[in-house]
């Protein structure tokens, strides 16, 4: 090894950082405890980045189309998109709201209109019981329960409770509104982030240049391009995938003359948007309000889902999403298991494109690895090859 002023600062680099997470380490709590501090702080703007990468694919599509050719409208393109892209959005929301409540509306008015059919039953079933009664009366007099203290205990244990609900509803108000205003300041961040990105994207490629060698600076925007196209495919295709499926839904169910279809093709829509387990949360609730009305066709309709599951699964899905995302469905799955335990939803939603990047990253290594060994990388066929 040549014993210059760069090794020595190569040397210096690794004993500090060494040094450095040994100290974090025995410290662990005090880190995790400034991170977390760091991250309520930055939350905000950290939303706002994650509202305008959302809304940045819509609205790239948009503002692709708008004056298309035409300087004098150069200067509204981009305004102008953003605000198409707002409207949009909540037309979307308008109409799934719209579709849902008054099915919601509609499920519980007949819930309440078979109410006293239920209620016979009950009856029927109390009837029934009542030849047991005598057996249930000698069983609790045997117990020789002390109901005033019971009653005691319950007033003191309702007592407690109205007194911890009290206490906390000063700091549940307090969370709501630190959310609502952290929610409101990260959506105007992020206008701010759609209507400057290409000065943002500049700024950021001079950080990157005047604080990185070239190499890793040409690396790191490399890997940035490659996490932009994997999510903006992702997001695109799985509400395309979820559009489709919802509409499978509304056309098969109204074939067979089931009740709700538009509500529960809404549903399941929705639901779809997370991977793999959404449309089974949408399947659980469209065969409850099924139910509601006829069990028969409750049965039919989670036949009907297994099918349609299984068209969407093997013929849908993996056009519209996989060929966006690029990862084979074992680390789909394992992406959606390790996202789902450690983030809920977002981790699901967030872990498959992740995932993707870092598999398409780890393939380059790989292949350019065999290539140094002058190794084809074609020798072993199959999908990753």
């Amino acid at each position: 090894m040549e014993w210059n002023k760069q090794t020595v600062k190569s040397l210096l680099l690794v004993v500090c950082g060494g040094v450095a997470f040994y100290c974090a380490l025995q410290h662990l709590g005090t880190v995790l405890g400034a991170v977390g501090w760091l991250l309520g702080i930055l939350s905000p703007f950290l939303l706002g980045c994650a509202i305008a990468f959302v809304l940045n694919v819509p609205m790239r599509a948009i503002e692709r189309h708008l004056y298309s050719g035409v300087r004098k409208g150069g200067k509204l393109r981009r305004p102008l998109a953003l605000v198409l892209t707002l409207v949009g959005l909540l037309g979307v929301l308008s109409l799934a709201c719209g579709v849902i409540g008054p099915g919601i509306r509609e499920a519980l008015r007949s819930i309440g209109g078979q109410l006293p059919t239920a209620l016979d039953r009950f009856e029927t079933w109390l009837l029934q019981l009542e030849a047991w009664l005598p057996y249930a009366k000698d069983l609790v007099a045997s117990w020789e329960l002390d109901w005033s203290s019971l009653s005691q205990k319950a007033i003191g244990l309702a007592q407690n409770w109205g007194t911890a609900l009290v206490s906390s509803g000063g700091g549940l108000i307090g969370g709501v509104v630190s959310g609502l205003s952290t929610f409101v300041i990260g959506l105007i961040f992020s206008f701010y982030i759609l209507l400057q990105k290409e000065k943002l994207a500049r700024q950021g490629r001079q950080c990157l240049y005047a604080l990185l060698p070239e190499r890793a600076a040409d690396r790191t925007l490399e890997v940035l391009r490659l996490t932009d196209r994997t999510f903006s495919g992702f997001l695109s295709g799985q509400c395309l995938e979820a559009c489709i499926l919802g509409t499978l839904f509304v056309v098969a169910m109204s074939l067979f003359r089931m009740p709700y279809a538009l509500l529960v093709g809404v549903l399941i829509a929705l639901t779809a948007l997370i991977p793999i387990v959404g449309a089974f949360i949408g399947c659980a609730v469209g065969a409850l309000l099924i139910a509601i009305s006829d069990p028969r066709q409750a049965l039919v309709f989670v036949i009907l889902f297994l099918v349609l599951q299984q068209i969407e699964g093997n013929l849908i899905y993996p056009h519209v999403v996989g060929s966006s995302v690029g990862l084979p469905s074992i680390w789909v799955l394992a992406a959606v298991t390790l996202g789902g335990k450690l983030m809920g939803i977002a981790g699901m939603l967030f872990f498959i494109p992740l995932c993707s990047v870092l598999y398409a990253l780890f393939r380059q290594f790989v292949i350019r690895r065999l290539r140094q060994r002058h190794v084809d990388p074609k020798k072993w066929k199959g999908p990753a090859a």
